[in-house]
């Protein structure tokens, strides 16, 4: 990107939508058939997250065509794990929302301001993480939660087996959090706990502010993310993942077919033809697809 004025500024969710674990690439065509993959997470020597190579060399271009911001729940620390194919090697986003929008970082380093303006917020309006650590531990059973984990020092999370997870528990749990100003999501095997102020969508409005972006795409698979989506000029949902579980859309989004990695490579597909889109004027972003 240079410095000029943005006409287009692309927010994308990375877990489930852009990137993919082993368990998430929903890879179901012959081994002959499966599309080549490219690592883009790797710890500890293990490759853990993957794109089509294809999807890559869509990324490469919509990243050289618009202000592309990463938009992760992911803590900065697991963030940084993941290398993004872009224009050239060293290349990384001018800005990324890390901690569902409690981090937002420029060139690489947390903005002070944005952060402990955000935590004023939460401060303000929500329950105190550690009554929601305490309510976890008392509801959660240590025969079906794996982790349990507190990010950033801003929200919490289990990783569980799903499928052990008792009926309605979810259920109980978000209806208890509403009351204190926290959301739930499931997201695979993770159950997120939230503060309902805690958005990504706030984060990318400052990005839009700051860049003077004219049109805003955005794309996510979660609850966390339906925000994202709906302050979007434009929004793109894969076939999986909670909201499309949910039968979850809405006017300007995309509620795409295909599941697994191949949506990550249709939804940047679809981005770039957006972009892309200029026959003498810059074509409109409309609703549907």
């Amino acid at each position: 990107m240079t410095d000029r004025q943005p006409r287009y500024l692309v927010a994308s969710d990375l877990d489930r939508t852009l990137v993919y674990s082993p368990r998430a690439l929903g890879l179901d065509v012959p081994d002959e058939e499966a599309p080549r993959l490219l690592a883009v997470e790797v710890h500890k020597g293990e490759p853990l997250s993957f794109m089509t190579e294809a999807c890559a060399e869509l990324l490469t271009e919509l990243i050289a065509a618009a202000e592309f911001v990463p938009a992760t729940t992911r803590t900065r620390a697991q963030y940084q794990r993941i290398h993004l194919p872009g224009p050239k090697p060293e290349w990384t986003p001018r800005y990324a929302i890390c901690a569902n929008g409690g981090h937002l970082l420029v060139d690489g380093e947390s903005d002070r301001d944005w952060h402990a303006a955000m935590r004023t917020t939460l401060a303000q309006n929500c329950a105190s993480l550690d009554e929601v650590v305490q309510k976890l531990a008392l509801s959660a059973d240590p025969e079906w939660t794996r982790k349990r984990r507190v990010a950033e020092d801003l929200f919490a999370y289990l990783v569980v087996e799903r499928q052990e997870l008792p009926e309605g528990w979810v259920e109980e749990l978000s209806a208890w959090a509403a009351a204190k100003g926290w959301n739930v999501s499931l997201q695979g095997r993770k159950v997120y706990v939230v503060p309902q102020p805690l958005t990504k969508s706030a984060a990318l409005a400052e990005v839009e502010r700051r860049t003077g972006a004219a049109t805003i795409l955005a794309a996510g698979d979660s609850l966390l993310d339906a925000e994202l989506l709906l302050a979007a000029d434009h929004g793109f949902r894969p076939g999986h993942g909670e909201l499309a579980d949910t039968g979850w859309t809405a006017p300007g989004v995309t509620a795409l077919q295909q599941a697994g990695v191949v949506a990550g490579e249709e939804i940047v597909r679809r981005m770039l033809a957006r972009v892309t889109a200029v026959s003498g004027a810059e074509a409109p972003v409309t609703a549907g697809s």
